[in-house]
């Protein structure tokens, strides 16, 4: 079976479909987003693909594809679907990794009784946490790797995401007795060379293959 990674964050909106697009490049892996909430405008795999510089045939379809940019939950009420988190079995076969997105958060409703961090600990695969450097990250990334760890899913480590925050990044790691596994620094302009570049100077490929 091939190497399966999981990208999550500590929120919404701080740079995991970034992450995951360097990530994809550094492992010559193939990309899956489970479900995907907006539509109209480019979705989470279109830039991984774009950034990524990944033919088609290496995005695993969306299980769930729905209109609204809001979490899944809300997203599919507002649509008529129920979200079956069952469903979200990891089907892939291919020779290459995989690496799997999450949406927002851990605790990021798929329905009112499950959120996502329960498909991880069904999963059982290694979990990657991406967090921002900016104030008010040690509380969120400390209480994402207690419900990890509450679930029993192993943590690969912490992927930072901005600017060089030292002391912040340190303490996470310590207190969380995680990994660090580098940071990805905010990129202007943000394009395939500039990410590839940045993401081989931050990132080693054996701390993710272990």
């Amino acid at each position: 079976m091939s190497q399966r990674i999981v990208v999550t964050g500590t929120d919404t909106g701080i740079g995991k479909t970034v992450f995951s697009a360097g990530l994809v490049n550094l492992l010559g892996a193939d990309y899956w987003k489970p479900i995907q909430a907006g539509l109209e405008e480019e979705t989470d795999a279109e830039c991984v693909a774009r950034l990524g510089e990944l033919s088609p045939d290496r995005i695993v379809p969306e299980r769930y594809r729905l209109r609204t940019p809001a979490s899944p939950y809300h997203s599919a009420e507002i649509e008529g679907v129920r979200i079956d988190p069952d469903t979200l079995d990891v089907s892939h076969t291919g020779e290459r990794p995989l690496v799997i997105e999450g949406a927002g958060g851990l605790m990021v409703p798929l329905t009112l009784s499950s959120v996502y961090a329960d498909v991880f600990e069904r999963w059982r695969i290694p979990v990657v946490l991406c967090a921002r450097t900016a104030l008010g990250t040690i509380n969120h990334s400390l209480l994402s790797i207690e419900a990890l760890r509450k679930r029993q899913v192993r943590i690969l480590g912490i992927a930072f995401i901005g600017e060089r925050n030292a002391d912040t990044e340190s303490s996470i790691c310590e207190i969380g007795r995680v990994r660090w596994l580098g940071r990805l620094p905010w990129l202007s302009p943000l394009t395939p060379n500039t990410l590839q570049a940045a993401f081989k100077t931050s990132f080693r490929v054996d701390d993710f293959v272990r």
